[in-house]
């Protein structure tokens, strides 16, 4: 299908996000950006207004979202995933998120289980939901 050309068109965007972040914060997001491909391949990342946004079939499920001292690791659908997982903030509207100290290592095994949750919780959406 048409996938692999649009992947082929956002990657230089993608890699430019990376380039455009200070060597801190640049260091922390592609620990975590390395973690979340590993995880679920199939997941296509998009710049959108300053965040590096996961999308499984055009649903936006994760973020990358840099700030001074930090890195959000945003969960767009985190209401249930927080009882999951307690290390996830609550953020806006249902939103939960990982918070990324930059400099310090990245908790690899914990951004792996938030991945799988998101994508497992997402997948059992779509299989519940009726065909569009």
């Amino acid at each position: 299908g048409p996938m692999p050309f649009r992947r082929r068109l956002t990657q230089p965007l993608v890699e430019s996000w990376f380039d455009l972040q200070p060597p801190g914060p640049q260091a922390t997001a592609r620990a975590v950006h390395a973690v979340v491909m590993a995880v679920a391949p199939r997941l296509e990342p998009a710049v959108r207004s300053g965040s590096l946004v996961y999308a499984l079939d055009r649903a936006h499920l994760l973020a990358l979202a840099p700030h001074r001292t930090h890195l959000h690791l945003q969960v767009f659908d985190g209401i249930d995933l927080g009882r999951l997982l307690p290390e996830l903030e609550s953020s806006a509207k249902g939103q939960r998120q990982l918070r990324l100290r930059h400099g310090q290592p990245v908790d690899e095994a914990l951004v792996r289980r938030v991945v799988q949750a998101v994508v497992e919780q997402a997948s059992a959406r779509r299989s519940v939901e009726p065909p569009a």
